[in-house]
């Protein structure tokens, strides 16, 4: 579900951000998406936990697309699937 051709997807790029805060500001994000909207989300790491973090506390409510997968930056877009309330 990208949606990076042809609109402007939000791009956050956590690495200037503590890790403690890091979680927190993803969470944010994902809990303000709208059904069919996305975010870009910008690591120093594979954020695979998150991955698993996020399928446990929304199943089946969000996509999970790596576009780039480091070694040095990982980038991987998070979307709200439009059947997800």
């Amino acid at each position: 579900m990208s949606q990076l051709e042809g609109t402007a997807v939000q791009q956050i790029d956590v690495r200037s951000l503590i890790p403690a805060q890091r979680h927190a500001k993803i969470f944010q994000l994902v809990g303000e998406l709208a059904p069919g909207g996305s975010f870009v989300l910008i690591n120093d790491h594979d954020p695979k936990p998150l991955y698993y973090q996020l399928e446990a506390e929304h199943p089946n409510q969000f996509s999970w697309t790596y576009l780039e997968k480091g070694p040095a930056v990982w980038r991987v877009e998070i979307g709200k699937l439009p059947k997800a309330a």
